[in-house]
Order: C-alpha cells, then sequence, then structure tokens
C-alpha cells in the first residue's frame, strides 16, 4: 500500500474477514514477498497452496514480486 504504518490496520481487517475464499486475502504477502502469516487451514502452506492453484510460484516462502507487485496506486 505504500504505507509503513498501516501494516497492523490490514492484518487486522484480514484476519477478520468472514468470507477468506471470497475475499482473498491469501493474496496479500510481506513487503519482501514473503507469505507472512494466513489463518485459514494450516497456515502459510496453505496460504502457498492457494498461491499456486492460481498460478503464482511460491519459493522457498517467497513470491517473486517484481512479476506480481500492484502498483495501480
Amino acid at each position: 500500500m505504500g504505507k509503513s504504518k498501516a501494516s497492523r490496520a490490514v492484518g487486522a481487517a484480514l484476519r477478520a474477514n468472514p468470507t477468506p475464499i471470497v475475499v482473498p486475502c491469501h493474496r496479500v504477502v510481506g513487503f519482501d514477498g514473503s507469505l507472512r502469516g494466513y489463518g485459514g487451514g494450516s497456515g502459510t502452506p496453505t496460504k502457498a497452496k492457494l498461491l499456486r492453484k492460481e498460478g503464482v510460484s511460491v519459493s522457498e516462502g517467497r513470491v517473486d514480486l517484481s512479476r506480481f507487485l500492484f502498483s495501480g496506486f
């Protein structure tokens, strides 16, 4: 988002998400591409599995942000 102090607010909103597949919070990764936390299933392994199902390459717990970074702000 470009707001370094917004990470806690983003985390709280994702944690409160009642429909995690409809609102795909598994697509949110850390600033460095790391998977970070995930409340669904078995945590970050489930997050990686969902991302891979969507065609995102996950290597060593990270995604390549140069390929997937959203920069439309």
